[in-house]
């Protein structure tokens, strides 16, 4: 399982014990041949050939913009990319800060599905 978390609440929990079907993982072939054909733009700069790690970087970038901008399609995209390019990568943490987000892959801490906790209100 991985998970998506923007500000700390779960986004998007991505399980890997299901089959990727064939027009996806063509798809993330193609966002890595476009990626590595174009070059991407990490923090305003041009990076060209980028690295996993870079294009990582770009991917998560991409997925915060995509979850503020409710975009069901690229969020499950960009989420697959991510579960499947680092088998190892347990959370993306996404937060909110002026002018941008600050993202961090998270390869070390399991992610622990959130429950929502019922609260009933006491009457007196």
């Amino acid at each position: 399982m991985m998970a998506v978390l923007l500000n700390g609440v779960a986004q998007v929990e991505y399980d890997r014990a299901k089959p990727l079907p064939d027009y996806q993982g063509a798809y993330l072939d193609k966002m890595d041949r476009k990626m590595e054909a174009e070059g991407i733009e990490i923090d305003g700069e041009p990076v060209q050939a980028p690295t996993l790690a870079q294009k990582a970087q770009f991917v998560a970038a991409n997925l915060a913009s995509a979850i503020l901008a409710d975009d069901e399609a690229q969020v499950a995209a960009m989420t697959t990319w991510l579960a499947v390019r680092l088998p190892d990568l347990k959370q993306v943490k996404l937060r909110e800060e002026e002018g941008g987000f600050a993202i961090e892959l998270e390869f070390d801490e399991a992610y622990i599905k959130q429950h929502p906790v019922q609260i009933t209100p006491r009457r007196h």
